[in-house]
């Protein structure tokens, strides 16, 4: 169990940081404005996945309700970016849906 947990936290940094680089990436495109529901819901993700990693670091079982959440925000923000060509898109939507399958697992 405590290998899946760790793996589930590396995962959710790894979502993060791919939110975030989609994020970086969409501010400076100039089809930034066509993008905003992805780098929004890109921006979301990166936040829910840090804290879900954060919480799963401690052990804390009071926040296994947040895995849930995190893996749907993990879901939305896959179909907001599989929606561009934006390479940086596309990847976090691959890892948005890695992270999303674990957290699954996790919370059930």
């Amino acid at each position: 169990m405590i290998d899946r947990i760790q793996h589930c936290i590396e995962r959710c940094y790894l979502c993060a940081a791919a939110c975030e680089r989609c994020v970086s990436s969409g501010l400076l495109s100039p089809a930034g404005e066509t993008m905003r529901d992805c780098l929004q819901s890109a921006s979301q993700c990166a936040t829910l996945c840090r804290l879900a990693a954060q919480y799963l670091a401690i052990n804390d079982a009071s926040a296994r309700p947040l895995y849930p959440i995190c893996a749907q925000a993990c879901k939305a923000c896959a179909a907001a970016c599989a929606k561009h060509s934006v390479l940086s898109c596309r990847r976090c939507a691959e890892t948005c849906r890695q992270c999303a399958r674990l957290l699954k697992m996790l919370a059930a």
